[in-house]
């Protein structure tokens, strides 16, 4: 029970590191929405922006994704 106690944790920091990295969240929807015909890798800058940001929002909050 430990273990899901934890889970529902990390959950609940979800939208706090989405408020920190809403810029490249907005940069990364809008590239996919601009895609009339999205292939794999059309917006993988703009994901790994995205993601890179995740990453350094959830150590700053000392949690994990």
């Amino acid at each position: 029970m430990n273990s899901v106690n934890k889970a529902k944790e990390r959950l609940r920091k979800y939208p706090l590191l989405l408020t920190e990295c809403r810029a490249p969240a907005g940069v990364y929807a809008k590239c996919i929405v601009e895609k009339s015909n999205l292939a794999k890798d059309d917006c993988l800058p703009e994901f790994r922006k995205f993601k890179s940001c995740l990453v350094q929002a959830a150590a700053k909050n000392k949690t994990k994704l």
